[in-house]
């Protein structure tokens, strides 16, 4: 129950629905049991409280039957930048035993190219009694991939405003995903495959990681010109279809960092200019401290 988890089941719970959210830490349960929070984001705490209070969000530790999974989990990277899914791969193997015919499974966690198919077929192996999508002619259960674009700070808004992209296993897990969110979601569904909703993610993070990377270069540069470079930055970006960030000590924040490692995985040989990117931001720090 993390940034993204918790206020996506505090806002369902507030809309009427019943929610469970679910958490290894003993101390997220218990706050979330008080109807206290253990994040800071602005009106959760009242979004919390009032979803605990009203009955319809409670915390547990394991799973339990359900019309709707979403799994919001870190997906870290390992040594090498090479993806960890053992989260992902954690959540769906607990969550596995509880599964009934009709059910939705939502990845709202940024993944690689591949992971939800990769989930299909996770629960494939742990539950071979259900029909999974993409296997058969038959399906079960719906899967689809639904990427948080969320900034921290106005979580609880752009939960609510922001588009959506939604990827299904097949058209069909697509669709009924995109019903399910349509409910409290006043962006627009976007419905594609599973492959490209995950690319989606991946690539407005690398776009923005890269041109953060041009910014802080043309800095370095302009300090070895001797060229001020705010100065440079408020001529250049008068150019009508020119707009320059500004450049700073590097990236922050969840996702800008760790996203566009997941891209190059997938094919390094490819991916020259994402790599440089990273390296130019990973090593703007040590020219400002």
């Amino acid at each position: 129950m993390g940034y993204v988890g918790l206020p996506t089941a505090a806002m369902i719970a507030n809309r009427g629905y019943q929610v469970i959210g679910v958490d290894v830490d003993p101390i997220v349960v218990a706050a979330i049991t008080r109807g206290e929070t253990p994040l800071v984001e602005p009106d959760l705490d009242k979004l919390v409280r009032n979803a605990v209070s009203s009955g319809n969000l409670k915390a547990a530790f394991k799973p339990e039957p359900a019309d709707v999974f979403i799994i919001s989990v870190p997906t870290p990277f390992k040594n090498g930048n090479i993806p960890d899914l053992s989260y992902i791969e954690t959540a769906v193997k607990t969550l596995a035993p509880v599964l009934s015919i009709g059910n939705l499974i939502i990845i709202e966690s940024t993944s690689p190219v591949g992971t939800t198919e990769k989930i299909r077929d996770w629960l494939s192996k742990f539950r071979p009694d259900l029909s999974m999508p993409g296997k058969t002619a038959h399906q079960d259960v719906y899967i689809a991939h639904s990427p948080e674009r969320v900034l921290p700070g106005r979580v609880l808004l752009e939960l609510v405003e922001n588009d959506r992209v939604i990827g299904g296993i097949t058209p069909i897990c697509a669709q009924k995903v995109a019903s399910f969110f349509q409910q409290f979601v006043n962006g627009t569904c976007h419905v594609t495959d599973a492959q490209t909703a995950e690319f989606v993610k991946l690539a407005e993070n690398a776009y923005r990681d890269t041109n953060i990377a041009f910014a802080n270069e043309l800095s370095l540069l302009c300090e070895e010109l001797n060229i001020n470079v705010w100065n440079m930055l408020e001529l250049a970006n008068r150019h009508p279809r020119v707009n320059i960030l500004k450049p700073g000590p590097g990236v922050g924040g969840h996702c800008i960092a760790v996203d566009p490692w997941f891209l190059v995985a997938s094919a390094p040989n490819l991916t020259p200019l994402i790599q440089a990117a990273r390296s130019v931001n990973n090593q703007k720090p040590k020219t400002v401290i």
